[in-house]
């Protein structure tokens, strides 16, 4: 059996399609991942044994043209770029997947919406199996959340009823990919579809997240198989730098925001909240390039590093609530400082709140002032004693349940 992974999109979205396609391998199947070619994503798969197939372009050059485009736009003309964006990842990602599904018996995609819309149409045409994965329960129809609010349609004023909401939902993605993906369609000779996100969600979805973390509560209006996170074992040594600043003092604060291209100014204020509680603080460079405001001995730069090593560690961690931070600083019981962007963060700022691991930024745009009283609630006695606690609970098997649901269904 052969099966294709497929996602663009960010390390969050390549690093747990690396564990399951080694967790597919070590079930005997044939497993290739589609993903941007960006040297980290080359050196990620490698270092897991997956082979990689290059999506249409690499993310974090295409990602940054596409917020400098956006970033001075109307709601409706973001809707514009959405739309428009979305016809070119279709074409070009139908593209690379047409060559990456070479003898393979299905495809299961991750990530963007257009990406996945051009990869249950190379699966449609070549007559494979074919599913939707996701990393956060909010993005699936159900009675028990509202969906995603996009650019240029807002969510109805006073509509408490989620239910319509989620049909109304059908109408925003109509209105946003549906030229996209029945254009591509009718390229290929293809019938339009009615229903551009039923088509591309299918029926059931693969949910691979955390239980604990990130429960999802049976609805009607979907089917969702709940694995638990795909984590990829980390065995890599901490680089020696960094060995000697941890062993050189008490437990630092580590601050990263992934690749969330974050203000600068956001990571001067997390070190100077973070001095004046008397910690020294970690700093992870990320996509916003981040660096020590000076030349303090009580600040170290990293650069991309094994988190299952470090955040162990570590007194706290600050990020910007991407769903494999979310899990990683979980998994070593650091307590957590989210500041949460876009998409599903403020989901998992809320949940790391509720649970009483951490605490959620109010706001996107931290100062100082900010993260010092997050960052005070973050460790007041009982949050970090609630964080080793629930440690234990966090599933590290997610990979091998999917893996082997995979081979079953597909079989």
């Amino acid at each position: 059996m052969r099966i294709l992974l497929s996602t663009y999109g960010s390390r969050g979205d390549v690093e747990p399609l690396a564990a399951l396609g080694a967790a597919l391998q070590a079930h005997g199947v044939q497993a290739r991942v589609s993903a941007p070619a960006d040297a980290e994503f080359a050196a990620l798969l490698a270092r897991a044994g997956v082979p990689l197939a290059p999506a249409f372009a690499p993310v974090r050059e295409w990602a940054k043209e596409m917020i400098n485009r956006s970033r001075s736009a109307s709601p409706e003309d973001r809707a514009r770029l959405i739309s428009g964006q979305a016809a070119e990842i279709v074409a070009r990602q139908y593209e690379a997947l047409s060559a990456a599904a070479e003898g393979c018996d299905a495809v299961v995609a991750f990530g963007l919406f257009p990406s996945c819309a051009a990869a249950r149409l190379v699966a449609e045409q070549r007559g494979m199996r074919y599913m939707l994965g996701t990393f956060c329960p909010i993005w699936l129809p159900s009675q028990h959340n509202r969906p995603h609010e996009y650019p240029g349609h807002p969510l109805p004023a006073g509509v408490t009823d989620n239910r319509l909401l989620w049909e109304l939902d059908i109408r925003t993605k109509n209105a946003l990919f549906g030229e996209a993906v029945n254009g591509h369609r009718a390229s290929l000779g293809l019938s339009p579809v009615q229903n551009v996100r039923d088509y591309v969600y299918g029926n059931p979805v693969l949910l691979a997240c955390d239980p604990t973390l990130g429960p999802w509560l049976p609805s009607d209006l979907i089917d969702a198989v709940q694995t638990g996170a795909f984590i990829l074992p980390d065995e890599r040594p901490l680089p020696d730098g960094l060995e000697a600043f941890l062993n050189a003092g008490p437990p630092p604060v580590h601050v990263g925001f992934g690749s969330i291209a974050v203000a600068k100014e956001a990571g001067s204020a997390a070190i100077a909240a973070i001095r004046a509680k008397g910690f020294r603080t970690v700093l992870a460079q990320g996509w916003a390039e981040l660096a020590p405001v000076d030349d303090g001995d009580d600040c170290f730069a990293v650069g991309e590093v094994n988190q299952q090593a470090l955040f162990g560690r570590v007194a706290a961690v600050i990020h910007h609530g991407g769903a494999g931070t979310t899990i990683a600083s979980a998994r070593a019981g650091a307590p957590q400082v989210i500041v949460p962007q876009i998409g599903d963060q403020p989901y998992w700022a809320r949940r790391v709140a509720e649970l009483g691991i951490g605490a959620a930024h109010d706001g996107a745009v931290p100062t100082a002032a900010s993260l010092s009283a997050a960052l005070e609630m973050a460790l007041a006695p009982k949050v970090p004693a609630h964080a080793r606690a629930l440690a234990g609970k966090v599933r590290a098997n997610g990979a091998d349940v999917a893996a082997k649901w995979l081979v079953d269904r597909m079989r």
